[in-house]
């Protein structure tokens, strides 16, 4: 085949494209595993920084297997942790920010209505503005925040810029300064988020059965003579 013809171009090009398509999808195979093991990784310690834990300095898949039992409700995934003796539940947040897909899990105490911890993701936030959700600055607004009213009704926290006020019966905490589209998203997630998870929230923890007293039978006392 003459090298300088229009078919051996063709055909070079055609063989090379489907050499370097069957490396890449060899590699692409080969590296899976990895590939999914560090998915996972990466959102046990999303979940742990939600939950406020540290693991700087310890394993966190480790340190996440001790704590976090994996669960679901309906198809929707469910996190139970168990801190220093007491129940955290840990949902999964999912939104839209100004230039792409926002996410995070929020942490709530054993009554399901105080928030405990709270992380934020993003795609492709802006730098300084959108991105500063990921911060402790921001995170640490939401802590002790309650989702529902005074009657237990769900409303989530409302996410403001600095002097608006939210609706009645509703918490609040400051919009990120110059961010408004973002901080919009992650009001909007935790809303639409919550919502998803409405029938456990409203499952509240079973009271303990109150042990029931004995009856004390009378006895009969005899006169003595």
């Amino acid at each position: 085949m003459k090298t300088d013809s229009n078919v051996y171009t063709i055909t070079y090009a055609t063989v090379l494209v489907v050499i370097v398509a069957v490396l890449l999808a060899v590699v692409s195979q080969v590296l899976k595993p990895r590939q999914e093991a560090n998915q996972r990784l990466d959102v046990q310690k999303q979940i742990l920084t939600a939950l406020n834990v540290d693991y700087s300095s310890a394993d966190p898949a480790a340190l996440y297997e001790q704590i976090v039992e994996e669960q679901t409700f309906g198809e929707l995934p469910l996190y139970v942790a168990h801190i220093d003796g007491a129940t955290k539940y840990v949902l999964r947040l999912k939104g839209q920010g100004l230039w792409g897909g926002i996410w995070g899990y929020v942490a709530l105490d054993e009554d399901k209505n105080t928030i405990y911890g709270i992380n934020f993701g993003h795609e492709s936030e802006t730098p300084g503005l959108g991105a500063e959700i990921t911060t402790e600055n921001f995170r640490s607004r939401f802590f002790g925040k309650h989702i529902n009213d005074a009657e237990g009704h769900l409303r989530s926290v409302a996410v403001l810029k600095a002097g608006k006020k939210a609706d009645d019966g509703q918490e609040q905490v400051d919009a990120w300064a110059g961010a408004t589209i973002t901080s919009t998203g992650v009001n909007d997630m935790l809303l639409n988020s919550l919502t998803e998870y409405a029938e456990f929230l409203n499952q509240k923890p079973a009271c303990p059965a109150t042990p029931e007293t004995p009856e004390v039978e009378e006895m009969e006392v005899e006169n003595a003579e």
